[in-house]
């Protein structure tokens, strides 16, 4: 009796254990699969590479009585914390051949919102080409302006600085409004290029865009320019017509 007592007793511990087990483990096997889950989400790829081209403006611009077509556009290849940096930037005029500057960059992360910047510069049209060493940072300032600040260095120690920053402001899902404004400097006057020593030319404008998609969007927009160099243009206020689009 004793022994039928101790196998029942047995039995009825086994069984209950199983069926323990059996109503844990199913708790057990979905909270496994969300930490994996959750764990492969964390763990991302810091070496996948990425690249993007943007054209932020092609635009003509009406100053009452001439014109010109300008652009700016800039494309990157690379990943979180090294990227190879392309821009381009220049204008049209009307009746005369483009002129402008082409620049490549190495783009290394520093911080979390900045980055530095080293390359090449190279001035093309209005004379002889002319190329220059640069150096700088990019990065986003308080009230999510975009900040890009280069210096260079040319031939027998010409110096030149760049400086710009732009905003988005949107006002609608789809209609955004851009502020920006440019400043550019050099040690030395180019006349053929229409460059000042000191303070060569400021370019401020506002520009409103509505977004057909986030990738295409034409725009409105007036601008003041400043160009004090010899033959320059002076003060002139512009109204533009551009478009901007990006993949």
């Amino acid at each position: 009796m004793r022994r039928c007592a101790r196998a029942s007793a047995r039995w009825q511990w086994c069984s209950g254990a199983l069926c323990a087990g059996l109503l844990i483990l199913p708790p057990l096997c979905a909270l496994a699969a969300t930490t994996g889950t959750a764990a492969a989400m964390t763990d991302m790829d810091d070496a996948s590479l990425l690249g993007r081209v943007l054209v932020d403006q092609v635009e003509w611009r009406d100053a009452g009585g001439t014109a010109a077509a300008d652009w700016q556009a800039e494309a990157w290849y690379g990943g979180d914390y090294n990227k190879l940096w392309a821009r381009s930037e220049g204008d049209w005029p009307d009746g005369q051949g483009a002129r402008g500057r082409a620049e490549l960059l190495w783009d290394r992360i520093a911080t979390r919102w900045w980055s530095v910047q080293g390359g090449a510069r190279y001035d093309f049209g209005g004379g002889p080409g002319k190329g220059w060493a640069a150096l700088g940072v990019q990065g986003l300032a308080p009230y999510w302006i975009d900040i890009e600040a280069t210096a260079y260095v040319g031939s027998a120690g010409a110096l030149a600085a760049r400086l710009k920053a732009e905003t988005d402001l949107r006002l609608t899902p789809r209609l955004v409004l851009q502020p920006e404004c440019e400043l550019n400097a050099y040690s030395r006057a180019d006349a053929a290029r229409q460059q000042a020593a000191g303070l060569s030319d400021v370019d401020a404008g506002l520009r409103l865009r509505y977004e057909i998609r986030r990738e295409f969007a034409p725009y409105l927009g007036v601008a003041w320019t400043h160009r004090p160099g010899d033959g320059a243009p002076g003060d002139q206020w512009h109204w533009l017509l551009g478009l901007r689009a990006w993949y």
